[in-house]
């Protein structure tokens, strides 16, 4: 009885161990050519480590440019929310001290002090001469306006 049978009684397996499937896949042998080839996708010779550490060193420069650019953009933006707000906030102002300006002026104390201490009068139908201007309010003139006939 030295030996053991296989021979397992039942519905079970024996499970085989780790060691036999190891010995079990056969070792390729590889190509001399082949070895080489290997080898020498290991190796790194200077210039091709020159060449990458230049690809490294240029793509370094471009993202550093690219995240300021982004920066630049973002600061430029908010400093352009801030005037915006800035220039909201002083049209407001503006408008508000424009109707404060214009309620406290009494234009019929205007015309009583024009009238009366300043000797200022309405004028008559012969001093009032019409200029034909262009579509806008404003006419410049350059000679002497004419004397309008009288009727």
């Amino acid at each position: 009885m030295g030996r053991q049978s296989t021979y397992v009684h039942g519905n079970t397996v024996r499970k085989r161990r780790e060691e036999e499937y190891i010995r079990e896949i056969p070792k390729k042998k590889v190509n001399h050519a082949a070895r080489k080839n290997r080898e020498k996708a290991f190796h790194m010779n200077l210039g091709y480590v020159l060449f990458l550490s230049a690809a490294l060193v240029t793509a370094g420069f471009v993202l550093i440019g690219y995240i300021q650019l982004q920066w630049q953009i973002t600061s430029s933006v908010k400093n352009i929310s801030r005037l915006e707000s800035q220039l909201n906030d002083l049209k407001l102002d503006n408008d508000e001290e424009y109707n404060r300006i214009l309620a406290s002026v009494d234009l019929e104390e205007i015309k009583k002090v024009a009238m009366n201490e300043l000797g200022m009068k309405y004028a008559s139908e012969g001093q009032i001469v019409v200029v034909d201007g262009e579509e806008s309010d404003y006419v410049r003139q350059y000679t002497d306006i004419p004397k309008a006939k009288k009727k």
